[in-house]
């Protein structure tokens, strides 16, 4: 074989390699842009809330927040629950579960209460929605200071609870508490009256708590029926 053969041999063996290259490469592109632009998981994102509606009373813990819900990936996402936790609280500070979806954050009679329902936030689009959150029973009573508070998710494409957003709920800014109101968020100093009134609101419902409290134990104690009463009892 000539040398002048076998050289042109080479260049022909080099050129379908980085041919084979380029196309692997396109392929490798290709398929990827695919993956993605129209199939990648994403995640929720969210923000703190500026602002809030709260009741907080002896027999009623109301809280409403706005919330803007963001898919940072391709696929839709099915978010099937929604919940409000207080890591550094004791056991006692039960979550907060999902009520309603108000259609606006101000209460009011003439509002529209939807019940809570699983919905689909859309790949890389952003679903503004306002939820309602209640205690499950009396007896959690936030005092007048900052909570670190976690909105808690279930979606569709994964097991269990997973945490959304840990922020700051400032129930400083709370000044009437046994009244359905908006409150800002906002770390602000409140004024020397303000926090007079907040801070008697809350001695206030403190002692209504503690009298409701003794009364009923007075009641259970003066009516507890006697063991002959029970004994044909089927419950």
């Amino acid at each position: 074989m000539s040398p002048l053969m076998t050289a042109a041999d080479q260049n022909a063996s080099s050129s379908f390699t980085g041919a084979a290259v380029v196309s692997v490469c396109a392929l490798v592109f290709t398929v990827s842009s695919f993956w993605w632009i129209n199939a990648r998981q994403g995640c929720l994102k969210t923000w703190e809330p500026h602002s809030f509606a709260a009741i907080f009373n002896y027999s009623l813990v109301r809280l409403r927040l706005p919330l803007v819900l963001h898919n940072t990936g391709a696929k839709p996402i099915v978010v099937q629950d929604l919940r409000l936790t207080f890591p550094d609280e004791p056991a006692s500070h039960l979550p907060l579960l999902w009520m309603s979806s108000p259609s606006r954050l101000q209460p009011g009679p003439d509002e529209e209460l939807k019940l809570p329902a699983g919905f689909v936030v859309v790949g890389r689009e952003a679903l503004q929605i306002f939820i309602e959150l209640e205690a499950p029973f009396p007896g959690l009573l936030p005092e007048a200071r900052d909570y670190k508070a976690q909105i808690q998710v279930r979606v569709g494409h994964r097991k269990g609870w997973r945490p959304l957003l840990t922020f700051t709920l400032r129930t400083t800014n709370i000044v009437d508490p046994d009244r359905y109101a908006v409150y800002n968020n906002a770390p602000l100093e409140l004024t020397k009256e303000d926090q007079q009134k907040a801070d008697a609101a809350l001695l206030e419902l403190l002692d209504k708590q503690e009298k409701d409290a003794s009364a009923q134990g007075g009641t259970k104690q003066r009516d507890s029926p006697s063991d002959d009463g029970n004994a044909g009892t089927d419950l």
